[in-house]
């Protein structure tokens, strides 16, 4: 067939050929918006690792990347704990868990609730998890649980008074850690143990304090504190600035969790095994981003909807989003060495804010990190108790009116009997 064309147009001209100058001008840009979505869609994960008998915790897991990161392992034989805000009766869980047990063949895809908003609520599990003997096995945690909140909106606050963006991008995750380190640090010397962070490359303008260190050290500032407000500065509220805070911070968590990990002297005197690594699967088109980029409100979901060839194009899907996570699960590599790897498009790269590898601010931000929920904690519990005895006296106080009422009505009875 395209010989004869061919032949047409190079004997009769190209104008001798229906529609062949429309052709000419169309095809390139065809090829080229090709390329463009298949660089926008970034690297495929090139690894593949047997996953049975793994256990996977999983924030995150119902929508977007963790879903599809659920997906992923889970089809490759890995016991998944989904963690969950939603109850364990939710009709959405239920399906959810359903259908991914049908669409990857795999029945041990199971949910626990957490609400990760709530530190009381993060405390119940993570104790839960570790108080059990013998320990329980524990192959992957992966944090991909994320809140943002639009251009233009309020701050919001979590149960314990924290603004959402720094209370579950970070400090949920710093209070889950904390508590869960018991159970990563009793697995097995040759259990190949990974903790997975999700980040984004927008923590490159977050602000993190300096925790008073430039107090401590005068005449010496650092290259890593450039960018560092003080203590006692307050830092103004805008959604893209406390969102980018919320991750510096986690970044600068997870290599001092790292640190925390590998300082444990184990009994059998066996090295560490447990390692930390850090994910930017790239920009996405997620639930989160897409209330991101409609501001969260129905004008910008319309203008989104106009915009979606766009968005198409330079965004990329949950699956391809994932494939960075995945990599992260799986390349042997990282199964190896000291951990405190940044990975993004499936390679490790270097960080590119300082303040993340530097021990005094892990440090300082680890305990003002304790120190803070110490006292949220603390908070919590008076409230709570209080709480309970303002139920427990309402109850009293409604059964006295309920004896009261039977009594004034048994006495009428007795009057009109007489």
């Amino acid at each position: 067939m395209p010989i004869p064309i061919i032949a047409q147009a190079l004997f009769h001209g190209v104008s001798s050929v229906p529609y062949a100058w429309t052709v000419i001008k169309v095809v390139p840009a065809i090829f080229f918006l090709v390329l463009l979505k298949r660089f926008f869609n970034g690297v495929a994960n090139p690894s593949e690792r047997n996953m049975h008998s793994k256990v996977v915790m999983i924030t995150g897991g119902t929508s977007g990347i963790g879903a599809e990161v659920v997906r992923g392992l889970a089809s490759r034989g890995a016991q998944i704990v989904l963690l969950t805000q939603h109850p364990l009766s939710d009709p959405f869980l239920v399906d959810f868990i359903m259908d991914m047990r049908t669409h990857t063949n795999n029945e041990l895809i199971t949910a626990e609730h957490v609400d990760l908003t709530s530190l009381h609520s993060i405390r119940l599990f993570a104790t839960k998890w570790v108080d059990n003997a013998p320990p329980r096995r524990l192959d992957m945690i992966i944090l991909c649980a994320n809140v943002r909140t639009p251009p233009g909106g309020k701050a919001t606050t979590t149960e314990d008074g924290l603004e959402s963006a720094w209370g579950l991008n970070y400090m949920a995750n710093f209070h889950l850690l904390s508590i869960l380190s018991p159970a990563l640090r009793a697995q097995p010397p040759d259990r190949d143990v990974r903790i997975i962070f999700g980040t984004c490359s927008s923590y490159m303008g977050g602000t993190l304090p300096d925790f008073g260190l430039s107090e401590t050290t005068p005449g010496k500032k650092s290259k890593a504190k450039k960018d560092i407000k003080p203590v006692s500065e307050p830092i103004p509220f805008t959604p893209s600035s406390v969102y980018a805070t919320s991750k510096l911070a986690l970044m600068t968590f997870a290599i001092a969790f790292q640190k925390h990990l590998s300082s444990y002297s184990r009994p059998d005197k066996n090295p560490m095994s447990s390692r930390v690594l850090i994910v930017d699967p790239g920009w996405t088109r997620t639930p989160g981003m897409r209330r991101y980029l409609t501001f969260g409100s129905l004008w910008g979901l319309a203008l989104y909807l106009f915009m979606w060839p766009f968005w198409w194009l330079v965004l990329k899907s949950p699956d391809q989003g994932a494939q960075s996570l995945l990599y992260a699960a799986m390349e042997a590599q990282y199964g190896r060495g000291e951990g405190g790897w940044f990975i993004k498009e499936c390679r490790a790269i270097k960080f590119m804010r300082p303040e993340i590898e530097d021990e005094q601010i892990q440090k300082k931000l680890w305990e003002v990190s304790e120190t803070t929920i110490q006292a949220l904690e603390k908070e919590g519990a008076l409230r709570r108790a209080k709480e309970k005895k303002a139920e427990s006296n309402g109850k009293i106080q409604a059964k006295t009116t309920a004896t009261d009422t039977s009594g004034v009505s048994s006495q009428r009875k007795a009057k009109k009997s007489i």
